[in-house]
């Protein structure tokens, strides 16, 4: 039988875990250049990505890509989007806090979507209409349902990125009203952790397609509330994700709208 879509992207998402466990062990010798201001891209990341692209257009050679390091190639309604990396910042220094990030686009629909966590040999999976797992076992949002016992996570601009301030003032705004906030640096896992239950929400403005593909696909099958700024955005277009259980997603938004000026930019 031929092996289905989601078995493909959990096997390849982990057989790139595998290599870069490898390279983990011996990081320091690894080449490394930057993009720009606290991005990296080292040697893992390529060795990843190759390794990835290689596998999934190998078994599917008429399917479409997109890959954080090599870009976009091919057309047609199918089509594999890919972070090889993800957290490649934490995986330089030694923090064992990075995934590696596999979806798959059908007729513009996200379908598939796995995290793979090799420190902790975790595969977050979700197909679309079948749920989400991890490792095999059924996972959902948590139950927490009051602000002031919710656990968000959030992503952080560094450099010289944008909204450097209006992020400054969401933290400060919801911190008096949550029970703290994490900024662990791999967005991939942090959704996959809200899908998990492990973080009752999460939001970052301005996320690439490769950041949050796979994510949005297990955060939807485990029952979150997912959208962008606005609630019909949807964050695989603008890249700005706002999620949380079903009764935590009012309170969170609310809090969060005031920190930034409608009338000159959207969140």
């Amino acid at each position: 039988m031929a092996e289905d879509d989601l078995d493909l992207a959990v096997r390849v998402a982990q057989s790139a875990g595998d290599v870069l466990m490898g390279l983990w062990a011996n990081r320091r010798d690894l080449e490394v250049s930057s993009k720009r201001a606290g991005d990296f891209l080292s040697e893992a990341d390529l060795a990843a990505e190759s390794h990835i692209r290689d596998i999934l257009l190998g078994a599917r050679p008429g399917d479409g890509w997109l890959g954080e390091e090599s870009g976009a190639a091919g057309e047609g309604g199918r089509r594999w989007i890919v972070d090889p990396l993800d957290g490649t910042t934490n995986f330089l220094r030694g923090i064992p806090h990075w995934a590696v990030s596999v979806a798959l686009e059908v007729e513009g629909q996200l379908a598939i979507g796995v995290v793979h966590d090799p420190v902790n040999n975790e595969t977050f999976a979700a197909e679309i209409g079948k749920g989400a797992t991890v490792n095999g076992v059924p996972i959902r949002v948590s139950a927490t349902d009051t602000l002031i016992s919710a656990l968000f996570g959030t992503g952080v601009p560094f450099g010289q990125m944008p909204y450097i301030e209006q992020h400054a003032a969401d933290i400060a705004r919801l911190m008096p009203h949550c029970a703290g906030v994490r900024r662990m640096g791999a967005a991939s896992l942090d959704l996959a952790y809200v899908a998990a239950g492990r973080l009752d929400g999460f939001w970052e403005r301005h996320l690439n397609l490769w950041d949050i593909a796979a994510g949005l696909v297990l955060l939807r099958e485990a029952g979150a509330t997912v959208t962008g700024w606005e609630r019909e955005e949807r964050p695989e277009e603008s890249g700005t994700v706002v999620t949380a259980t079903p009764p935590l997603f009012p309170g969170l938004q609310r809090v969060l709208r005031p920190a930034v000026t409608r009338s000159s930019e959207r969140f």
